[in-house]
């Protein structure tokens, strides 16, 4: 029987500290306790002189991790109003902030899957690796739901409106458009995987990965550079629908026809969100503004009804409310950005900044 411990496997060996997440049939869905273990463990090695370096991976041929475990947050969300999932969330993003601040090298390697939280916990780090097999996504309108996990923080960096079309779409990019749009670093085949883990227990980072990293297979966005960036640059969600449709290109009315079935309210609050993330300035303040857009999402039908679709029931038909984006309202937008009675991270203890509207 697989204990919660088991969840996340821990060791050390030579100079490094090993993370692998633990949960192969649920593609290593981060739980509340996974948290609190990798937590522990980077307080134990910062203090530790025999570790130099942590690396993350992910156990299973699928990937480093699919995200938060979003079957118990729909129960949550539907039982006890979110509860225990603001919790999660608040512990979650603090430790999303420590990865990124961390004191020692932190190796994430991004093999396979990495989605939603995966992406909270590895592509903070100092160090992220993606291979040929990677796909890599912030998917959570689809769920009615926003990018979290500082990902409106790492998509607002993307060159252009490209992060704008990933938080949007909830599109996943392979190896070449992830070093495009910095959410990795380097390009390890992953038949060279298992070689680099083992050299980091004996090497410095720099010295393993001057042996295992390889060119990128080609991507796709840098072509789409030039239809994106006009697009997504438009001021609200219909705007950029309508420019998708007029572009003449498959792509962008692809596109377009995947944004008209995401959560209408989802994807308001994810572009304003994005928008606002680009003025906060550190990830501290941007973790704090995604804590208050996620909790209040707790109390909103569609986190429910898109967990239900997609995941419980997988009927893939959400019933969104509102269905349809003329429905949702700068007002509606605005609560999710609303003070929450003090409930924050306490990750930054200064105001945010007074031209940010709230």
């Amino acid at each position: 029987m697989t204990t919660t411990s088991e969840h996340v496997l821990l060791r050390t060996e030579g100079r490094a500290a090993y993370v692998t997440l633990n949960r192969p049939g649920a593609l290593n869905a981060l739980t509340h306790s996974m948290v609190h273990r990798i937590d522990a463990a980077l307080t134990a090695w910062e203090h530790d002189p025999a570790v130099e370096h942590v690396v993350i991976t992910g156990a299973g041929e699928r990937g480093l991790c699919a995200g938060g475990d979003i079957r118990s947050i729909h129960e949550d969300a539907r039982s006890s109003a979110g509860v225990a999932s603001a919790d999660f969330f608040r512990d979650e993003y603090r430790l999303n902030a420590r990865i990124a601040r961390y004191p020692k090298p932190y190796v994430a390697v991004m093999d396979g899957i990495v989605m939603g939280g995966g992406v909270g916990v590895s592509a903070h780090g100092t160090v992220r690796i993606v291979t040929e097999r990677s796909r890599v996504a912030m998917p959570e309108t689809g769920i009615g739901f926003v990018p979290d996990v500082g990902g409106t923080y790492l998509l607002g960096l993307a060159p252009g409106e490209l992060g704008t079309h990933l938080a949007l779409t909830g599109a996943a990019v392979g190896a070449a458009d992830a070093l495009l749009c910095g959410l990795a670093d380097h390009h390890v085949p992953s038949a060279l995987l298992p070689g680099l883990v083992a050299d980091l227990a004996r090497a410095p980072v720099h010295d393993v990965l001057a042996r295992h990293v390889r060119p990128a297979p080609g991507g796709e966005l840098a072509a789409w550079r030039g239809w994106i960036d006009h697009c997504y640059a438009a001021d609200t969600v219909e705007e950029i629908v309508d420019r998708l449709l007029d572009s003449g290109v498959p792509a962008a009315k692809d596109a377009a026809v995947t944004l008209l079935a995401k959560s209408p309210t989802a994807l308001k609050v994810t572009l304003a969100a994005l928008r606002r993330a680009r003025a906060l300035g550190p990830l501290e303040h941007v973790l704090e503004q995604e804590y208050r857009v996620a909790c209040a999402a707790l109390s909103h039908p569609d986190l429910v009804e898109g967990i239900r679709a997609q995941v419980i029931d997988k009927d893939r038909t959400p019933r969104w409310s509102p269905t349809t984006l003329a429905e949702v309202g700068d007002e509606d937008v605005d609560r999710f950005f609303a003070p929450s009675g003090g409930r924050g991270l306490g990750l930054v203890t200064t105001v945010f900044p007074q031209e940010v509207p709230w």
